[in-house]
């Protein structure tokens, strides 16, 4: 370690120093400068230094200051490059110190400049730390990196001109994570910068970051019960980074190389040092050898090596358990073979995998048995394999087996040595110390194996969370998604075939879509161009895929032509062989089957493992909701697209014939005098269809509306035809209330002159609303449709008929030649729409009943202000509430011929409750309860329509004429049912006179009866 370090160990305390000891990291000659140091730093603590000079590290104001900064430093600042602090980019800048300090002045300056008002920063070309590790870092290094940082220009130029793809690649990576920047006022390694990643960052007990800040959190399943807090203390990084070319994948990028950094920094002993310790200090200072390595190939080779030096044997070998004690395919793999005290790690990854069978040969009987076995001459015991050393070409002399043991005895591994030094044989003190020392390598091996486990699961998830990403991210077609799914399969598995069969629905032993992706295809020219496979390519074999299809059950085969359920006549012909096959049923999430998916011939004719079905289970659990979710997406396309057809057709004959337009245009219209549209005691029983119209026609023409919004005359007239076409021949809620409605609200606003306080964009939408108010009504209210559970009903969940109304009214003005706001601006457009649906939905008079109390308040209080928009939006409502129930302020012989009109409706709705629904309606729809009409209409009157009129004559004293009308009917109402319940009482008396004389009658017949006898 060069003396560069002494700037990170000068921030360390004595927690650092008792962690760098323990990992072998200071070298004995540094021991008297680290004491140094401890004695500067807690001299700094002791004071206010300390705080005033890492306070922005502080996580609410601590930012890394980009390398654009720097090249704006003055020349005469002084730069600290930090072995170990994250990166060889990382520095500490002080101003006001000639020189510079590049790790090889060895002078402890560095905190007293930084408390004269230096400033750290830290990062590189991004303002954060990079994650590539500058190894060996020398004093050369040191002034080669000082003089880059003041060549801002040539490092641009050159990294412009020399960088690769990786590099930018792994420069990317690094900024789209949130990275261990260092330990804070403590300094150390961070994360993946030269001090070795972890391992700098645990020098000083923290977790590498800022103090105060938190690591990012991983996403929780939402299935499992776990808080995303707890994933706060594993430091996991973002769930989501984004590849250089901008797609967004769960996979993390390649992490740093932890292991490597380490053994950069760690100086192994050498065998000449190793032999002048005594056993005890031998073993001691093996055991911290590998006690840190969680790479298992790398902590296997370490394992190797050190066995060689304990043993004295010319070469080793480390075999490891595969399989679990239940299997079959239980064997014990070459991670290592032939291991000799020169070799790397690197040579040993080039050599072939070794797999021996369990309880086969020596290495297999030791593994079998748990028992240590010598054996001075190999060739002389009839368990040792010659053919080893033909194919290798050295000749086995003696050997020494001994078994791995966990913590818990189980054996997970064989450690061998051969031939030792000088042609001797093992002996029992080598024995002692081989199995002293393989005890810890064990314990080291099963937490090399959990760790790189544990990796594997991250990894898998990542696989999987990506799948599912990319399954979901577009719901196009069956085949798409389909393709996706087989690309990934095969990619992952490596088989040369994947076939997706879709059950037929009506049979499940058939299939209805075959689907077959061959490794050949991905190869071809077409591939990347490719969205769908290939389909019934291939011929199927029922006997495997119909299986599963029909039970559900996952058939593993290693060897085809080996299982009776194959069929081998698939083969002929077509130059294919099957040898392993993997099928596994496709289930939707109700759990029924609705595909197969089968993988053919794993890669070098290596069966399908267990590995291989868990992770099928995944992508056929995705496989089945992306199918689900994709058939019913076609489904919903299907359904829209016929909607939409259905909606072309519909709006074709609810439009009326342009002829009728045309006919109507020719038509004189008269004056509103002649009308008597401003009259509030208006009706329309003398006036015919054409002359309804005409009169809508005039309420335009006087309002201006026509001109103002430039309404031409034609769509105008055929508007109108057509809304009057779309009102069905119902008892009341007809084209002749919805007249009558515009009709009021015409007489209210040219009689108070409000059309000055709405403008002329909110009366052409009140006009609007009241023509078109009950469009589509069936003769029911909404309580009918809740009741009768009808397709309405399930559209709206409030105001059923009212929204209802505003969508029919909305489609008539989309028409093609309806559409009288064609020349509306966007913005005026809008706003009509807007005012047009509060307008219709005020009628209903459950709103009305919610939002009168308010409006009231506001008027009795004297509070409104018409100028406010929802002063406004309240008055437009109850106006149109006025307008809606108007029928019950005309004269007495209108009001009671229209009462009537509605009661039939309702008795209408009442015997559809009867007949259809089997339920008895209330009183006011239940025609057996006609005779109490006059009371219901008092109780009408009193309860809706009273309080609300005595407000608008309040109000104004123009609406006076509304009010004293809705007065008279209830007058009118009240001597109705008080002659009904006259009629009532006297009907009563009679009955009680009638039953007394009956009673007279029998007596004195039963006197004369008795009299007789």
């Amino acid at each position: 370690m060069g003396q560069g370090a002494s700037a990170v160990l000068l921030n360390c305390g004595k927690h650092q120093q008792q962690q760098q000891q323990q990992h072998g990291y200071i070298q004995q000659q540094q021991q008297h400068t680290f004491l140094q140091h401890q004695q500067v730093h807690q001299r700094e603590e002791e004071g206010h230094g300390r705080r005033r000079r890492w306070q922005h590290w502080r996580q609410e104001d601590w930012h890394p200051r980009p390398l654009a900064a720097h090249a704006a430093h003055s020349p005469d600042s002084t730069t600290l490059c930090c072995a170990g602090w994250g990166s060889h980019n990382d520095e500490i800048k002080t101003s006001g110190v000639g020189g510079s300090i590049a790790g090889s002045s060895g002078d402890p300056a560095g905190p007293a400049a930084m408390s004269s008002g230096g400033e750290l920063t830290v990062g590189g070309a991004g303002g954060g730390p990079v994650l590539t590790p500058l190894l060996n870092y020398d004093p050369e290094c040191a002034r080669m990196e000082a003089w880059l940082d003041e060549h801002q220009d040539f490092v641009h130029d050159y990294f412009i001109r020399k960088a690769s793809r990786h590099m930018v690649d792994m420069w990317l990576v690094s900024h789209a994570l949130p990275q261990n920047v260092g330990s804070g006022a403590y300094g150390g390694g961070g994360a993946g910068g030269s001090s070795g990643g972890e391992a700098g960052a645990n020098s000083c007990g923290h977790s590498g970051q800022p103090p105060g800040s938190r690591t990012s959190s991983g996403a929780a399943t939402p299935v499992r019960k776990i808080s995303a807090h707890e994933f706060e203390k594993g430091g996991l990084v973002k769930p989501i980074v984004t590849t250089i070319d901008g797609t967004p994948t769960f996979l993390s990028p390649p992490a740093a190389a932890e292991n490597v950094a380490i053994l950069a920094k760690v100086r192994r002993k050498s065998r000449t040092e190793l032999k002048g310790l005594d056993e005890r200090q031998l073993i001691f200072e093996l055991v911290k050898d590998i006690c840190n390595d969680l790479d298992v190939r790398s902590l296997c080779h370490k394992i190797l090596q050190n066995v060689s030096i304990l043993t004295s044997a010319d070469r080793c070998s480390l075999f490891l358990v595969q399989g679990d004690k239940e299997s079959d395919n239980r064997c014990l793999v070459s991670t290592l073979f032939d291991v000799n005290p020169d070799s790397t790690v690197e040579e040993m990854q080039e050599k072939e995998e070794i797999r021996i069978p369990w309880g086969s040969g020596v290495v297999g009987y030791t593994a079998q048995s748990g028992a240590m076995v010598n054996i001075p001459d190999a060739y002389e015991d009839p368990r040792f394999n010659r053919n080893i050393d033909g194919k290798t070409g050295y000749k086995t002399r003696s050997m020494l087996c001994m078994p791995i043991k966990d913590s818990a005895g189980e054996v997970i591994g064989v450690a061998q040595v051969i031939n030792k030094h000088q042609g001797q044989v093992f002996t029992a003190s080598d024995e002692k110390v081989f199995e002293s020392y393989l005890q810890f390598c064990g314990i080291g091996l099963r937490n090399a194996q959990l760790y790189e486990r544990s990796q594997l699961e991250v990894k898998r998830n990542q696989v999987l969370l990506d799948l599912a990403r990319i399954i979901f991210e577009e719901q196009s077609t069956i085949e798409q998604m389909v393709y996706r799914i087989m690309t990934h399969t095969q990619s992952l598995l490596q088989c040369e075939r994947v076939q997706i069969l879709l059950v037929h629905e009506a049979s499940q032993g058939t299939f209805s879509r075959v689907f077959d992706l061959e490794v050949k295809d991905l190869q071809g020219d077409d591939a990347e161009n490719r969205t769908s496979p290939f389909e019934s390519r291939f011929p199927i074999n029922i006997g495997i895929t119909g299986h599963v299809a029909t039970t559900g059950e996952t058939v593993c085969i290693a060897d085809a032509y080996q299982d009776a359920k194959f069929d081998p006549s698939v083969d002929e012909n077509t130059g294919f062989r099957h040898r392993s096959v993997l099928c596994m049923p496709i289930k939707n999430t109700a759990g029924k089957t609705v595909g197969v998916v089968q993988l053919i011939n794993k890669f070098d004719n290596l069966p399908f493992t267990r590995n291989d079905e868990n992770f099928l289970e995944a992508f056929a659990i995705f496989c089945g909701m992306g199918i689900h979710n994709t058939d019913m997406y076609e489904k919903a396309i299907t359904a829209m697209a016929k909607q939409k057809v259905t909606l072309e057709v519909l709006s074709y004959h609810a439009t009326a014939p342009r002829e009728d337009a045309l006919r109507l245009m020719k038509l004189k219209i008269p004056s509103a005098q002649a009308f008597k549209l401003y009259d509030f005691k208006f009706d329309d029983f003398s006036l015919d269809d054409d002359g309804s119209l005409k009169a809508c026609l005039r309420m335009f023409l006087d309002l201006d509306l026509i001109g103002r919004f430039h309404i031409e005359y034609e769509v105008l007239c055929r508007w109108l035809l057509s809304v009057k076409k779309n009102y069905r021949n119902v008892t009341y809620h007809n084209w002749r209330h919805a007249f009558n409605v515009a009709q009021m609200m015409f007489a209210i606003i040219t009689t108070t002159q409000w059309w000055k306080i709405l403008g002329e964009l909110e009366c052409l939408a009140l006009l609007v609303a009241c023509l078109c108010h009950d469009l589509d009504h069936r003769g029911t209210n909404n309580s009918f449709q809740i009741k009768a559970s009808s397709p309405l009903a399930q559209l709206y969940t409030t105001s059923t008929m009212e929204h209802h109304h505003f969508d029919q009214s909305v489609m008539i003005l989309n028409s093609a030649g309806n559409q009288i706001l064609s020349n509306c601006t966007p913005d005026e457009y809008s706003r009509v729409i807007s005012v047009l649906e509060d307008a219709i939905l005020a009628t209903d008079l459950a709103v009305y009943f919610r939002k009168r109390g308010g409006f009231f308040a506001m008027v009795k209080g004297k509070e409104y202000d018409f100028k406010k928009e929802e002063n406004r939006v309240q008055l437009r409502g109850m106006m149109m509430t006025i307008c809606d129930i108007a029928a019950i302020t005309k004269p007495w012989v209108t009001q009671k011929q229209v009462a009537e009109l509605v009661a039939g409706e309702f008795f209408e709705q009442g015997d559809i409750e009867k007949e259809e629904l089997k339920i008895t309606p209330i009183d006011m729809m239940n025609r057996e309860k006609k005779d109490k009409l006059p009371m219901m209409q008092v109780l009408f009157i009193d309860s809706i329509c009273l309080p609300v009129y005595e407000i608008f004559a309040e109000l104004t004293p123009e609406l006076k004429p509304l009010l004293e009308g809705v007065l008279e009917n209830r007058k009118n109402w009240q001597m109705l049912a008080n002659e009904t319940m006259n009629k009532d009482r006297s009907s009563i008396n009679n009955n009680n006179n009638k039953n007394n004389n009956n009673n007279s009658s029998d007596a004195n017949t039963a006197v004369e009866n008795a009299h007789s006898i």
